[in-house]
């Protein structure tokens, strides 16, 4: 039987699912889950490996207007996986209005690509409307499989992930077969401490934040690691902290337990906070930190 591989790219407005789906399909925890919407920033593949066939699971930021270049460099990615897909999974949820993105829905309404249409978290709605609710979807988007699916219950999951098999293309594999994803692990170390920000701070303080491993020191019983945790204005820096230091203690501890995890070794994690004025809004700051700009 010939090898099968291709990329499978999941598209969709902010807080719909799609990194939970993610998780779920790749069998790891790669990007961060929580109740807040726009966690996602990065492109992030997740690679699923078997003898017969090779899956690159792409994650991509929830689709928004964007604000400023951040935002803009986060809907580059999402309008990048429209091009280079061989399966779009088009993830929206039963509570969703299609005019949230009505432009990025038209462009998928206008690929030729495989388009499976995912209307998660049906778990939350009264059974009677799903159907209204699955019909309403198929209009918007004709051609697409459609699967109602609540992945954070992992209901009709593996009818999804059987269905990407059939549509993959025939191909020798992208990647090593040991590969998980393609981010380095000092990615991932980022991304656990900026998940306890968005746990731990609210309003507009977690968008602010951006994390530097500064310094990675792997001996061998332990790993040193510095990071720095950017803010956009002076006045950020004294909530991070929190009185008495409580709250960027809390930050630290959760963080190591998981890297901890992550890294499968131990940790001491020293972080600091940093004000680099409006990095938002930086070229130079956001090209090094892995943002594609015009």
């Amino acid at each position: 039987m010939a090898h099968k591989a291709g990329f499978v790219n999941i598209v969709g407005n902010p807080n719909v699912g799609k990194s939970t789906l993610s998780n779920e399909l790749v069998g790891e925890r790669l990007s961060i889950i929580t109740s807040k919407a726009q966690t996602t920033r990065h492109r992030i593949f997740g690679i699923v490996n078997e003898p017969e066939y090779q899956i690159v699971f792409s994650d991509t930021p929830g689709v928004l207007k964007p604000n400023y270049k951040l935002q803009e460099s986060m809907l580059k990615f999402s309008k990048a996986a429209l091009a280079d897909a061989d399966v779009i999974l088009y993830v929206t949820d039963t509570f969703e209005k299609p005019d949230k993105n009505d432009e990025f829905l038209s462009s998928v309404q206008k690929t030729n690509i495989p388009v499976l249409l995912v209307v998660n978290k049906i778990d939350l709605i009264d059974q009677d409307k799903l159907d209204g609710i699955l019909d309403f979807w198929q209009k918007q988007l004709p051609n697409a499989e459609v699967f109602p699916m609540s992945a954070l219950h992992k209901f009709n999951v593996k009818n999804l992930f059987a269905r990407i098999k059939e549509l993959l293309p025939e191909s020798p594999a992208f990647f090593d077969k040991e590969s998980l994803t393609d981010k380095p692990e000092r990615f991932f170390i980022e991304e656990i401490i900026r998940e306890k920000i968005l746990i731990q701070y609210k309003k507009e303080i977690p968008y602010s934040v951006e994390i530097e491993v500064e310094e990675y020191v792997e001996g061998t019983e332990r790993v040193d690691i510095r990071a720095v945790i950017h803010v956009a204005r002076d006045s950020q820096k004294g909530i991070i902290i929190g009185h008495k230091g409580v709250k960027l203690k809390w930050v630290g501890i959760e963080a190591r337990k998981d890297i901890e995890a992550f890294l499968k070794k131990k940790v001491m994690l020293t972080t600091y906070v940093k004000v680099t004025k409006d990095w938002r809004d930086k070229d130079s700051f956001l090209r090094g930190h892995g943002y594609e700009l015009k």
